[in-house]
């Protein structure tokens, strides 16, 4: 690569612990690309150049004095909107918190920090990250680095795009339908939704619920794992954090350095659609062709699919009640604030009684059954990333899909909100590009528990994929992004058009 930003996050680690390369040379770099490539995306849209320059200083000095280096020094690292960072703007992209300046860290900010990484920025989220298209009242939209007039998905859509332009070595993401996944696959980068409460997290509302998570992204499976092995933990505030009192159950060699595995020795299953998600004929299309090159590399390769009968309206059901826990009293004091997504899941959470949310848990029980029975037969589930490709952000939602309506604005991430239901991890990959030129993600499944599996298969796949042009990560074009039109003078461009 020609810019210390464009380094992966393990490469840079090692050539700066190896004193080949400063920190402050890799910060500028970073800060140089989004001063030159933003304009275009929108994607960084809190700065912390100050500090991050001077914290880069710190972690020069601390290697010519030789001192010990944690697993992220001096890497620049962007911080998604929805976490809060000491002393930078966090806005939840709602216009209820457009001047919230936290006075401390997120708990895996704080671990970021503690690992030497340096957070240079905050990345663009939709509204309280309801929905998967990065647009809100604050800052705007987030558009896709490889057509600025296409959506980057969400919610992490602003970290998917700062990894993909250079602009950031890492940054951090979640995950309740997909948000993690979903901006991996329209951007070309890597999404990894783990465990429940293998990234302990105190601040959720609702402690119980295992829907949402934090999680990683990266450019490369090796960079997703560095990172996770960072935020992987234990903390007493988060009830579902992994815990066995006395001992300390995750530690960071789990996760980092990803071992790749022996394909021929696994069993997987192919889906298009998981049975029931409304996948478009040309990701179809997409998936059969790219999967076709690689089936073989396995041992067994079938085409089959787990009962997801009811997962839709479990999801639905459990999301509203989410929506209702955590957001009902902007809803009832503020609601000219909120956007028309949240005020969606709020009235249809409304209208649920508890015989529906009784019905809807009981459903998501038996789908997680059928899939320890599914993966008693299959090691790896590999689906598409998205059910669609990237369509124009000006729709806030796709309506419909080969002409078929959406049941809902979410409708059209079935194919990772499946799997958030069954609790299993789940990362996406680069898979080149579709048919219209944009990135094709796959998503990869794993056991219950399997997070580290999940990983190394990943690594195994992203390496059989490198030599072969129509697999390997496609990379937009930065030299064209910084001529680009600035995506704040197109039409619709604030709000929700």
């Amino acid at each position: 690569m020609s810019e210390p930003c464009d380094l992966s996050a393990v490469a840079a680690r090692a050539l700066i612990g190896a004193k080949k390369l400063s920190p402050v040379e890799l910060v500028d770099s970073c800060i140089e690309r989004i001063e030159q490539v933003d304009p275009a995306v929108n994607c960084m849209v809190a700065r912390d150049f100050d500090r991050a320059r001077e914290a880069a200083r710190v972690a020069e000095h601390a290697v010519m004095k030789g001192e010990k280096l944690g697993a992220l020094h001096g890497l620049p690292v962007g911080v998604k909107d929805l976490e809060e960072t000491a002393g930078l703007r966090t806005t939840f992209g709602s216009p209820i918190f457009a001047d919230h300046v936290p006075k401390t860290d997120d708990l895996h900010v704080m671990k970021i920090r503690k690992a030497g990484g340096i957070i240079i920025g905050k990345t663009n989220v939709p509204e309280w990250g309801a929905g998967a298209n990065s647009r809100n009242k604050v800052y705007g939209v987030t558009g896709n680095p490889f057509d600025t007039r296409k959506s980057a998905a969400g919610s992490s859509g602003g970290s998917a795009v700062a990894l993909a332009t250079g602009m950031a070595a890492l940054c951090t993401g979640s995950d309740t339908g997909g948000s993690l996944r979903n901006p991996a696959a329209f951007n070309g980068i890597v999404g990894f939704r783990p465990t429940q409460g293998l990234v302990p997290n105190p601040k959720r509302a609702l402690g119980w619920t295992t829907n949402g998570t934090l999680g990683p992204m990266g450019r490369d499976v090796a960079d997703t794992a560095l990172l996770m092995s960072v935020m992987a933990g234990n903390h007493k505030g988060d009830p579902l954090a992994t815990t066995i009192h006395g001992r300390r159950v995750q530690r960071p060699a789990h996760f980092y350095p990803a071992r790749a595995l022996d394909l021929s020795s696994l069993r997987v299953a192919f889906s298009p659609d998981l049975g029931f998600a409304p996948t478009e004929k040309h990701i179809r299309a997409v998936f059969a062709e790219k999967t076709e090159k690689f089936r073989t590399r396995f041992g067994e390769a079938v085409d089959e699919n787990p009962d997801m009968k009811g997962a839709d309206r479990a999801f639905e059901v459990g999301r509203a009640v989410g929506f209702l826990g955590k957001y009902l009293q902007w809803y009832r004091t503020r609601p000219d604030d909120l956007g028309p997504n949240l005020h969606a899941n709020i009235e249809e959470g409304l209208g649920y009684t508890l015989e529906d949310f009784a019905a809807a848990h009981i459903e998501q029980t038996r789908i997680y059954h059928e899939f320890q029975n599914f993966f008693d037969r299959y090691d790896v589930l590999i689906t598409p990333g998205i059910t669609i490709s990237p369509r124009d952000w000006a729709e806030l939602y796709p309506a419909e899909i080969d002409g078929e309506p959406t049941r809902t604005y979410f409708h059209w991430l079935a194919l990772s909100y499946g799997i958030t239901l069954t609790g299993h991890p789940a990362i996406c990959i680069p898979c080149g590009k579709d048919h219209a030129g944009m990135p094709f993600g796959l998503q990869i499944v794993g056991p219950r528990g399997g997070d580290a599996f999940v990983l190394n298969v990943a690594l195994a796949l992203e390496q059989a994929f490198a030599d072969d042009a129509a697999l390997a990560r496609p990379q937009p074009d930065i030299a064209a992004l910084k001529k680009a039109p600035l995506i704040r003078d197109m039409p619709g461009f604030f709000g929700f058009g």
